[in-house]
C-alpha cells in the first residue's frame, strides 16, 4: 500500500486554488486521493495494531472551519491522520500529516489537561534521568532529535527556578516530529517508514504512560 503521486499532486494544485468552484471541478480527483489516503489509513492502523493497541484511526475532514478564523480559505491543504491507543493505561496519541513540502509524523501530548501536566511537570521536577535517557537513545535521535513543544519563559508558578530539569518544566506540550520529503512519502516502503518512526515513539510514549498512571510514589491511580 503507497500514497499515489496523484493524491500529492491534487493537494499541491489545491493550495494553489483554494476555492469551492475550482474543488467541485475537481471533485473526482479529491474522491480519488480521498480513498487512496483512507486506505493508507487503514493499512497505518493495522501495522500499528502489530505492535500496539490501538483503539481508533480517523482521517480528519478536508474541509476548513472558517466561523472564527481570519483566513477564509474553505479547505486543508492536507489530509490528516490520528491514530488512538487502547485503554486509559496506553497514553500517547499517533498522528500523520501528509502535505506537500510539509508531510510528517509526529505525536506525544498535545495541550495535556491541567492534572496531567502538573503530573509530567512533577515527574521531571522529581527525577529528569529517565527522561532524558530516552531522549538521549540513538534511535531517538536518528527519528526526533529532540522533544518539542510550547514552553514557558520562565519556571511555571511552585516549581524551582534552579531546577536542573527547568528546561522540561517549563514545557506546554511533549511531542516528537519527523519530516518526510514529498519523495519519501510517495515511495513504496513509506508505510514501513511511518511504522518505524511510529514504533520509535514507543519507549517515550511508554514511560509516560507509566507517569500519567501513577502517583509519584509510583502507586497506580487506575480504578
Amino acid at each position: 500500500m503507497k500514497i499515489q503521486p496523484a493524491s500529492l499532486q491534487f493537494l499541491k494544485d489545491l493550495a494553489g486554488n483554494n476555492t469551492r468552484e475550482w474543488f467541485l471541478a475537481n471533485k473526482d480527483r479529491y474522491e480519488a486521493a480521498l480513498e487512496n489516503l483512507k486506505q493508507f489509513t487503514k493499512a497505518v492502523e493495522a501495522a500499528l495494531e502489530e505492535t500496539d493497541h490501538i483503539e481508533g484511526a480517523h482521517l480528519f475532514r478536508i474541509y476548513r472551519d472558517v466561523r472564527f478564523s481570519k483566513d477564509k480559505t474553505p479547505y486543508k491543504n492536507n489530509f490528516g491522520m490520528g491514530f488512538t491507543r487502547a485503554t486509559n493505561r496506553l497514553r500517547g496519541g499517533y498522528y500523520l500529516q501528509i502535505e506537500p513540502g510539509g508531510s510528517f509524523a509526529g505525536g506525544g501530548f498535545w495541550q495535556p489537561n491541567a492534572p496531567d501536566l502538573k503530573r509530567i511537570r512533577d515527574e521531571f521536577a522529581a527525577d529528569d534521568k529517565p527522561i532524558r535517557e530516552i531522549m538521549a537513545d540513538p534511535t531517538f535521535q536518528k527519528h526526533f532529535g529532540v522533544l518539542q513543544g510550547e514552553a514557558l519563559k520562565s519556571a511555571p508558578r511552585g516549581y524551582d527556578k534552579n531546577s536542573p530539569a527547568l528546561d522540561l518544566i517549563r514545557m506546554k506540550n511533549f511531542t516528537v516530529h519527523r519530516n518526510f520529503t514529498d519523495a519519501e512519502v510517495t515511495s513504496d516502503n513509506f508505510l514501513s517508514e511511518v511504522k518505524q518512526t511510529f514504533e520509535a515513539m514507543r519507549p517515550y510514549f511508554d514511560y509516560m504512560s507509566l507517569v500519567l498512571t501513577t502517583d509519584l510514589n509510583g502507586e497506580s491511580v487506575l480504578d
